[in-house]
C-alpha cells in the first residue's frame, strides 16, 4: 500500500475536520441563520481568525461540510448500485445503508432541502449537484435496471427516484421509527409502499 494514502492528517487538516464536525452538529440542531461563526469557533476550540483561516465564511464552511458529507454518502450508496440482485434487493441495501447511519449523519442529508433557498449562484448549484449525485442519481440507476428487467412498469425513472427519496427522508422519521420499532420494519414499510405503487402487473392484471 502506498504510504501516502494512509498518511496522518496534518495539524491544519485535523483542525479543519474538527471545525466541520462541530459545525455539523450545530447546523443539525439549529436553524442555519441561528448558527454563528462565533458559536462554531467556540465549539471547535479555535479563534475566530483560526476559523476564517480555514473557511472564509459561514457559507463556505457549510458548503464544504455538505459537499464532503454527500460525497461520502455517494460512495457508500454506489455499493448498492454495483451490487448484484433485483431492483428491490438493491434498493433495500441502499436504504438499509442509509437507515443504519448515525442519526446526525442522516439528518445532515436533509439539510439541503431545509436550507437550499438560503444560497444562490455557484454555492446553490454545488449543493444541488452534490445531493443529486449522492441520492436520486444512485436510486435512478437501480430503478432504470428494474424497468429494463420488467420488475417495474415503464415510467420516468427520475420521477420514481425522487418519489423513493421522499418516502425514505420524509416518512421514516422519529415517529415511524418509534412505531415500527426496527430498521428492518422501516425498510419493509418503504419498499412495500414503493413497490405496491410501481410494481409491474403480471398478465391478466392481478398481482
Amino acid at each position: 500500500m502506498n504510504p501516502s494514502t494512509t498518511a496522518t492528517p496534518t495539524k491544519s487538516e485535523a483542525t479543519a475536520a474538527r471545525i466541520i464536525a462541530v459545525a455539523r452538529t450545530l447546523f443539525v440542531s439549529r436553524n442555519y441563520a441561528d448558527v454563528t461563526t462565533d458559536m462554531i469557533a467556540q465549539a471547535a476550540d479555535v479563534t475566530k481568525g483560526g476559523l476564517y483561516h480555514h473557511f472564509a465564511s459561514k457559507e463556505q464552511l457549510y458548503v464544504a461540510m455538505m459537499v464532503g458529507d454527500l460525497e461520502s454518502k455517494r460512495q457508500l450508496f454506489q455499493q448498492a448500485v454495483a451490487a448484484p440482485g433485483t431492483c428491490r434487493q438493491r434498493l433495500a441495501k441502499l436504504t438499509n445503508d442509509f437507515l443504519e447511519l448515525p442519526h446526525e449523519e442522516r439528518e445532515v442529508t436533509q439539510l439541503v432541502r431545509r436550507d437550499i433557498n438560503t444560497f444562490s449562484g455557484a454555492e446553490r448549484d454545488s449543493l444541488v449537484r452534490a445531493y443529486q449525485r449522492a441520492l436520486p442519481e444512485q436510486i435512478e440507476a437501480i430503478i432504470v435496471d428494474g424497468i429494463s428487467d420488467g420488475e417495474l412498469t415503464p415510467a420516468d425513472a427520475r420521477i420514481l427516484s425522487w418519489s423513493f427519496v421522499a418516502l425514505v427522508e420524509v416518512v421514516i422519521g422519529e415517529y415511524a421509527e418509534r412505531l415500527l420499532g426496527s430498521t428492518e420494519a422501516c425498510l419493509n414499510h418503504v419498499l412495500d409502499h414503493f413497490f405496491d405503487g410501481a410494481a409491474a402487473q403480471p398478465p391478466g392484471g392481478n398481482r
